[in-house]
């Protein structure tokens, strides 16, 4: 069990400091005396210590991290008269260089042994996870005793001095020297990196916010003081290989508790709602001597964020501090994770007239995004480059911005809309509609092939071929097949953000069977318009849904980082599914009722039904689970697991189907697809296999006569489909899925390890049962 912290129960008694009552374990006024504030404090029931730097090596490589050593109030133990606090640590190194895998951020996410508990209830409250299905996922891990990757539990008892600052936290370590220098040692043995650094003030504790008093995240009074520079040197650890390192640091000291019930009620009168509170938060130190520190906080309970608190505070090279709340820290160019798919800023721009300074903060690398999903999904927190002017005089600096808390994909939903608007950016990257002149060639041809363009009229290229594709994929669909090779790529510990532009590849070559599938079956809709062949032609429908397929080899091509053994796999597995997904659709077009009067006349369909399930799993099933198996390949996975992540798709698929069947006799929400347009379209389905197991000989005579009659009219549809529902044939598929993926679950489950990716997967599974009609 945890060491836990003894302390004697909070006093009630307070001062107050202007607008604020203050417990009177806070600083009073005047300076700060960090023998006595750098410790624990017992009124509080939230605190933390953060430090980051910004070194380097003598040659001149650059490293940056941060470290958070967390303390928050679990319970207060009657019985031994003390306070029970869980404890957590977030750090994470950035290296300028990164290795060949282009990694160059190191997160590390260490959390209390009682968090799967804490979490559980939270997640059952529905106050962490707002989804239903990943909600469930969340707790069927919890339930395990373990917390998502990246998040891991903590092994060794934590200690927390209270005489003087000492914190341990699995070997990581905040201390405090007898020459009051701070001594900061981490370290990862998973992921091999670490560091053991000193460092030492150059300049007095500043108070934040209004004299030290700032709001916290979930509308709790804090108080808030930082030493804005120190000299930092030591040693940094990555992959194995040791870097002696100089540079500068920053420390941060924060500690408060919920209002008291004095302090609850708002202007009204009425005790005031917990706030879901998201922050932008930066520190910088400047090349002319200054330092800035600088946040504003939302609430973001309501539809739109609502300012609740800003603050900049200016430190001067003297120490002296000038507050701001007169200011502007504006977030600009967005970038989207690939793991997450959130949005996060990675420009800004920092304006404060009061003290003539402008800057624009950039980062040299977009991802550093930090997950840990039991507090929240994630936040970006990362080395930033601060440049501009300060009273008209150019400066710069390095910097670190922190963005919490405005992680808005509440559902599976709104995931997957990120990830269709994404697989687009990723589309038009591969395939633009007014392609230039080397993106033309590598369309048609190779760069080495220049000649093969000569006399193309690129606009009459786009109208014939990629206008059509492009005119089924600008309609945008749910696009989890995209998402499949992403997922499966980090589920077994590759990095998805390195494949962003591998979202093209199952969209083309989805589109490209829909296109060619629209043809042979004379349908009219797609995606909410017309067909490509009823816009453009069924030739020329047919040549673009072709091309579709191969289109996608581009990817694969450019993907340096991929060994050419591996991307011969890749390429087999393509080919293959290919071959299987055509193989399922000559099946389809060739239709099962050569088998129905055999099936009529004895109602045994054991042999229909593996017939109906084979079309489903070479078109359908086949390729998914490709694209899954390629994200695998590509994120190094072992191969059971390439094997399980695979067959766990290809049920996956057969799922999906089945469920498209059964929905297609009720009726999908928000679909165009009319409801029994396969039966009206003289299609056996899942559904009706089912039924005819069911069902009397009169039953399944008359069911048949009416599906190879091709009814357009809704009194022979209505009654077949009342035939279909009546014998249960229609919850009989919905039951199958179901048990088809929790079987095959089972399996994968302990070959994977517990993740943000896997829960995801499994929430995924979910999400194609439940669709709604």
């Amino acid at each position: 069990m945890e060491t836990r912290v003894k302390a004697k129960p909070a006093t009630s008694k307070t001062y107050r400091t202007g607008r604020f009552k203050h417990p009177t374990d806070w600083p009073p006024p005047g300076p700060i005396d960090l023998t006595v504030h750098d410790l624990p404090h017992a009124s509080s029931t939230i605190e933390w210590w953060y430090i980051n730097a910004h070194v380097s090596t003598p040659s001149g490589r650059q490293f940056s991290f941060f470290a958070s050593f967390f303390r928050r109030l679990i319970e207060y133990d009657e019985k031994n008269k003390r306070f029970n606090y869980g404890h957590s640590i977030t750090w994470a190194i950035y290296d300028e260089k990164g290795d060949e895998r282009r990694e160059k951020y190191f997160p590390v996410s260490l959390v209390d042994k009682v968090t799967p508990k804490i979490g559980l209830e939270k997640v059952e409250k529905g106050e962490i996870v707002k989804d239903h299905r990943l909600r469930r996922a969340v707790i069927e891990m919890l339930k395990k005793g373990q917390v998502p990757y990246p998040d891991r539990l903590i092994k060794e008892d934590v200690r927390v001095s209270m005489d003087q600052l000492e914190l341990y936290i699995d070997g990581n370590t905040y201390s405090k020297r007898a020459d009051n220098s701070y001594d900061l040692h981490l370290y990862d043995e998973e992921q091999q990196i670490g560091c053991t650094i000193n460092l030492k003030p150059e300049k007095p504790p500043v108070r934040h916010g209004d004299n030290g008093v700032v709001l916290g995240v979930s509308a709790e009074n804090m108080f808030y003081y930082f030493i804005p520079r120190c000299t930092v040197q030591g040693d940094i650890y990555v992959r194995g290989e040791k870097f002696e390192v100089s540079g500068s640091g920053w420390y941060d000291h924060e500690f408060g508790k919920p209002p008291d019930e004095e302090n609850k009620a708002g202007s009204n009168g009425k005790p005031q709602k917990r706030r879901d509170v998201g922050w932008n938060w930066l520190s910088t130190q400047l090349d002319n001597g200054y330092e800035i520190s600088a946040y504003d906080l939302f609430d973001l309970s309501g539809k739109k964020p609502r300012g609740v608190g800003k603050w900049a505070i200016v430190i001067d090279p003297a120490g002296n501090r000038r507050a701001y709340t007169d200011f502007n820290l504006q977030p600009l160019d967005l970038w989207t994770s690939m793991r997450t798919f959130n949005d996060y800023p990675v420009k800004w721009l920092l304006d404060i007239p009061g003290a003539k300074i402008s800057l624009t903060v950039t980062t040299p690398f977009e991802q550093q995004e930090f997950m840990t999903v039991i507090s929240k999904p994630a936040f970006w927190e990362g080395r930033v480059n601060v440049e501009g002017t300060f009273k008209g005089r150019q400066v710069k600096g390095p910097g670190f911005v922190e963005r919490h808390g405005f992680f808005k994909l509440e559902s599976m939903d709104d995931f997957f809309k990120v990830v269709s608007r994404e697989t687009l950016k990723s589309i038009e990257k591969i395939l633009p509609l007014n392609p230039s002149e080397e993106k033309l060639l590598e369309l048609v041809s190779h760069k080495k092939n220049k000649h093969h363009i000569d006399g193309i009229d690129a606009r009459r290229y786009s109208d014939s071929l990629i206008k059509p594709i492009r005119t089924i994929i600008d309609r945008r669909g749910k696009s989890w097949r995209s998402y499949a090779a992403l997922a499966c790529c980090d589920i077994v510990g590759g990095n998805s953000q390195h494949v962003s532009d591998w979202l093209a590849l199952p969209e083309l070559m989805h589109v490209g069977s829909l296109i060619v599938d629209d043809v042979e079956d004379k349908s009219p809709i797609r995606r909410g318009g017309p067909s490509a062949h009823v816009l453009f032609g069924e030739p020329i429908a047919i040549n673009a849904g072709t091309a579709a397929y191969f289109i996608g080899q581009i990817i694969v091509y450019h993907a340096d980082f991929i060994k050419p053994a591996r991307k011969v796999q890749i390429y087999n597995l393509y080919f293959e599914s290919l071959r299987a997904a055509h193989s399922g659709q000559a099946l389809d077009l060739a239709g099962l009722d050569y088998m129905m009067p055999q099936v009529v006349k004895t109602g045994d369909i054991r042999l229909l039904e593996k017939r109906i399930t084979a079309i489903h799993r070479l078109k359908s099933a086949v390729p998914a689970s490709t694209l899954a198996m390629t994200g695998a390949l590509m994120g190094g996975g072992t191969k059971k697991q390439i094997h399980a992540i695979g067959r766990f798709y290809e049920v996956l698929g057969v799922a999906f189907q089945i469920v498209d069947d059964a929905l297609n006799l009720r009726g999908f929400k928000d679909d165009l697809k009319s409801k029994a347009e396969d039966l009206s379209e003289g299609k056996i389905t899942f559904p009706v296999v089912k039924a005819m197991g069911k069902l009397s000989y009169k039953e399944r005579k008359e069911l048949w006569d009416i599906i190879r009659s091709k009814p357009r009219n809704k009194k022979a549809l209505s009654r077949a489909v009342q035939l279909v529902e009546d014998c249960g044939a229609i919850q009989l598929c919905m039951d199958q899925a179901r048990d088809m993926i929790n079987r095959e679950w089972a399996k994968v489950d302990p070959l994977l390890r517990d993740s943000f990716s896997k829960l995801m997967l499994r929430a995924f599974s979910w999400y194609v049962l439940d669709r709604q009609y």
